[in-house]
């Protein structure tokens, strides 16, 4: 059964009053999403920058709940960010090949944020190759294979990135490595099975979660 870790960057879309902000992340909750994915964006690495709603919105989830937070930084400095989202308490935090100088920045970063006591994914965009993360795979806890572009929702789901989420598995079953393959990007009740079938085990999914009437009956349907 795959896991669900439930976007929330459509929330940004209109301004909400804190209280109605909590009153949909408690239905989120309680719809057993198993993670809440904040999409961290500077306006450098993407064009689009969420850093100050989704740094609130992290902190009113850290006061009202338990659920564990998936933070993906799609920035350039990303120090900076991890440092700001360490605070939190993060399970994972998932930062951006791409915006990495070089391995040793890369083998650097990942020790450092396993040294605060928290989980590290390495993300790739539709266009990096497969091959540019396979080194540093020992060392971290997930994968993040883009679907889309990274920068903006409701885009359309990449089907030609699912090649590279069936060269991971086997990659890792060969190699018996055990880590998380995650897929961000286009979601839904689509293109969930070819997902899952391609090897992917932890799904982000934000439009067809958020604008559900019944937001268990999606989840439910996701991890099935």
């Amino acid at each position: 059964m795959a896991e669900v870790s439930t976007s929330i960057l459509n929330l940004m879309e209109k301004p909400l009053k804190e209280e109605e902000l909590i009153r949909i992340l408690y239905d989120i909750e309680i719809s057993r999403t198993d993670y809440f994915h904040i999409d961290v964006m500077d306006g450098e690495f993407v064009p689009k920058n969420t850093s100050q709603f989704m740094l609130k919105t992290t902190s009113v989830i850290n006061e009202i709940s338990t659920v564990p937070v998936d933070v993906h930084l799609m920035v350039k400095n990303v120090k900076e960010y991890v440092d700001e989202y360490l605070a939190y308490e993060p399970n994972i935090i998932t930062f951006h090949l791409e915006a990495m100088k070089d391995r040793n920045d890369t083998v650097e970063m990942i020790k450092y944020i396993k040294k605060n006591n928290c989980k590290v994914g390495i993300s790739i965009k539709p266009n990096t190759d497969l091959n540019e993360v396979l080194d540093f795979l020992p060392y971290v806890h997930m994968v993040l294979i883009m679907t889309v572009e990274p920068g903006e929702g409701r885009q359309g789901f990449i089907a030609q990135t699912l090649e590279k989420v069936k060269e991971l598995k086997k990659y890792l079953d060969q190699n018996q490595l055990s880590i998380d393959i995650e897929v961000d990007g286009g979601i839904n009740s689509d293109t969930v099975n070819i997902a899952k079938e391609a090897g992917a085990n932890m799904l982000v999914v934000g439009t067809a979660i958020i604008n559900a009437e019944n937001r268990r009956e999606v989840i439910n349907k996701l991890k099935a």
